[in-house]
């Protein structure tokens, strides 16, 4: 039996996490290739058009898992317990996936978390090993490896980051705001990273941070965001404003959690300029290079710059 996994939305959060899982038990799985404009093309044709361009991605890359495996995992969150809510997608996305293929006569791994009903992520996993046929022990086992390497390779992400963050040298340090599935999606963020780059400016990704650290430091920006997610992203401004020379916002439209996060970001960080970069899979390579050019010109003229 083959899993399909999503390369979208939570993939870029827990990948790591499954994958190891599945490595552990001897269970075979496909990942769905890097987005592209075919994917996101099919993924438009299955939504509506009032779903955010994330779930679009999304939806393309279930259907090009379709008649690929056996399963696809797709994983339904509603709350992390203390840590707050989840975005509604996250809450829906399984019975999006499984009405909207219906007709494909495709199987769907029950894979929840809702932790003030107390059905925790270890509970999630055990499921997936009964599923499998796989014993108890054999599961608890793999799981608890997974998480392990699951945290070495944060670990390992958070010091990277962090080296970027720290290096002493005249290269501009720009942080990008925005959830793991949007900075890292070849189509959507990393061509801002790779641009970046490229016009030898250092950029600092806003969702490699150090959880607990970013979660206590949000409430310095706002106190009541509901959202787990967004207040990560919150606490990575708040820990990195005096640290960066400007800050890129990257989400997809019409993100509601997203919008709201954003605009309490350019109203309250006043110590950097700041970029809102709206993502609907319309946009032209060049339009979004000039974007990118006349911030960071903005910036080296307020740093005293003006060859800029």
């Amino acid at each position: 039996m083959i899993v399909g996994i999503p390369r979208a939305l939570l993939y870029y959060k827990y990948g790591v996490l499954w994958e190891t899982f599945f490595d552990e038990l001897g269970i075979e799985y496909i990942v769905s290739p890097e987005t592209d404009m075919s994917i996101i093309r099919n993924g438009t044709t299955y939504a509506i058009d009032e779903a955010c361009f994330s779930s679009k991605v999304y939806l393309g890359h279930v259907e090009w898992l379709i008649d690929r495996c056996d399963v696809i995992l797709v994983p339904r969150i509603f709350n992390l317990g203390g840590d707050g809510e989840v975005c509604t997608k996250f809450q829906a996305i399984y019975d999006l996936v499984n009405n909207t293929f219906r007709h494909r006569n495709i199987q769907l791994i029950n894979y929840n978390i809702e932790q003030k009903n107390s059905d925790y992520e270890v509970k999630a996993f055990l499921k997936m090993g009964k599923f499998f046929g796989r014993k108890k022990s054999s599961t608890m086992r793999a799981y608890l490896i997974a998480r392990q390497i699951k945290w070495a390779w944060e670990m390992l992400e958070q010091r990277r980051n962090m080296d970027f963050l720290m290096a002493q040298d005249k290269r501009l340090k720009i942080l990008l705001v925005g959830h793991g599935y949007n900075v890292a999606d070849r189509f959507v963020g990393l061509p801002i990273s790779d641009y970046l780059w490229n016009i030898n400016v250092i950029p600092i990704r806003g969702d490699i941070v150090h959880k607990k650290q970013a979660l206590a430091k949000s409430a310095e920006i706002s106190s009541t965001l509901p959202w787990a997610f967004n207040k990560e992203l919150v606490g990575a401004v708040a820990l990195y404003k005096e640290k960066v020379d400007g800050i890129i916002l990257i989400s997809s439209f019409p993100c509601g959690p997203d919008s709201l996060v954003n605009e309490i970001i350019m109203r309250r960080v006043k110590e950097v300029p700041v970029l809102n970069l709206l993502i609907d899979g319309q946009e032209g390579r060049a339009g979004l290079e000039t974007r990118l050019d006349s911030f960071i010109d903005v910036i080296k003229f307020k740093k005293g710059d003006y060859s800029a």
